[in-house]
């Protein structure tokens, strides 16, 4: 995720655990094999293209399983195939890697791929964050760590206007904003500017802390900023819900709207990653779930889909929402939430009679819980403690 690129000469029958060791064993990546004894390892070889992500297991072949790419991607993928997609093998960070694991890395090069990773996923709005500061603090330390101490005569806002997308994730850049409409993001070039909050920040940070040549502490400050992110670690897969529509747009038809949806070890998430917003999050403990086949499998316009269940309070009384995710890729989520969720049973007995835990599991709790979800955005059935259906919009229908 740093952009190397690694070239070498294997067989076609070389598993993922083999060419994980020959990267290990590169001395010019500097990697070697000293991470501490972890639960899970830290890194992972994927294999990705723009509508399909997948993590291998070690014994996979990956040069197998780019032979049969296209016929993945047409089963899996978020639409039908319209031209070739080329897989890259990625060396990614394991989605199974705990928070806690991930804490005790301390090798300098582990951790810019780390760092690199995170900065990817914040820059393409797949880590959301609420509120415009908590992005101008991480575009500030990225630019400390890419940039070096701040200079004055190089470092101007006029600099930071033209690499805004380097810093900044894309929707600060979106036509909107750069016609100046204040969509409460700052109007661009006021002093409520994502840039100009940057800079300010970029100035405040001491130009002691780390060096070009070791900037290890900012890059795990970095990190350390990231994991209180609720979709940190997540694998992301593509899907899509109905849009909540009212009044004459209801007999108007209407696409589809496309989201993501995280997966990691804390809970479920559904982004609308062109905003940078995350619109629900929910922990195993307040979820239930099931994955449908579609009705019509011969027709490639109905797809399967994952219910999402979940408790809330409304008008005072106690309701369960459920919302419907379609996405070729259902049983693939399906299949992860289910190992995460029991992963996540069998977790709870880390906790005394009383309900404690660990200080670890409590922080990560806590920043996610500063997200509200936006339960507007999305078409939903409501039931009540019986199961009875109290209220349903837009195609739902129910025998």
């Amino acid at each position: 995720m740093s952009g190397v690129i690694l070239t070498m000469e294997v067989d076609c029958s070389i598993t993922s655990q083999e060419i994980i060791s020959i990267i290990q064993s590169e001395k010019e990546l500097g990697l070697g094999r000293n991470t501490p004894s972890l639960g899970q390892p830290v890194f992972a070889l994927w294999l990705c293209s723009q509508q399909l992500e997948v993590q291998l297991g070690p014994t996979h072949k990956p040069l197998e399983l780019g032979s049969r790419w296209q016929r993945l991607v047409a089963k899996y993928g978020s639409e039908g195939v319209r031209e070739e997609e080329q897989p890259v093998l990625y060396f990614r960070r394991n989605v199974f890697l705990s928070r806690s694991d991930e804490e005790q890395v301390k090798e300098a090069k582990t951790l810019e791929l780390l760092y690199a990773e995170a900065r990817y996923n914040v820059l393409e709005g797949r880590y959301p964050c609420e509120g415009q500061a908590r992005y101008a603090s991480l575009g500030a330390l990225q630019a400390r760590i890419e940039l070096g101490p701040y200079n004055p005569q190089t470092h101007t806002l006029a600099y930071f206007r033209r690499h805004r997308g380097r810093f900044l994730p894309h929707h600060f850049t979106s036509p909107t904003l750069l016609l100046g409409l204040d969509l409460g993001l700052g109007l661009v070039g006021g002093k409520g500017a994502p840039e100009v909050r940057m800079l300010e920040q970029y100035k405040r940070i001491p130009p002691h802390t780390g060096t070009n040549a070791n900037p290890r502490k900012l890059i795990r400050k970095y990190l350390e900023f990231c994991w209180g992110l609720p979709c940190y670690g997540a694998t992301f897969f593509q899907g899509q819900i109905e849009r909540p529509v009212r009044g004459l747009a209801s007999w108007i038809t209407h696409r589809d709207q496309p989201v993501l949806v995280a997966i990691n070890a804390l809970g479920v998430y559904v982004i609308d990653d062109t905003q940078c917003s995350l619109l629900l999050g929910l922990k195993y403990s307040e979820l239930s779930w099931e994955m449908a086949k579609p009705s019509d499998e011969g027709n490639p316009d109905c797809l399967p889909c994952l219910f999402l269940q979940f408790p809330v309070r409304e008008n005072g009384a106690h309701v369960f929402k459920i919302l419907q995710v379609f996405s070729r890729q259902a049983i693939m989520m399906d299949t992860l939430i289910s190992g995460f969720a029991e992963e996540n049973r069998r977790n709870n007995t880390r906790c005394d009679a009383t309900g404690a835990c660990r200080s670890s599991d409590i922080t990560i709790t806590a920043n996610a819980n500063c997200f509200t979800n936006k339960l507007s955005k999305f078409t939903l059935a409501t039931f009540d403690d019986e199961g009875r259906c109290i209220g349903q919009m837009g195609s739902w229908s129910f025998q």
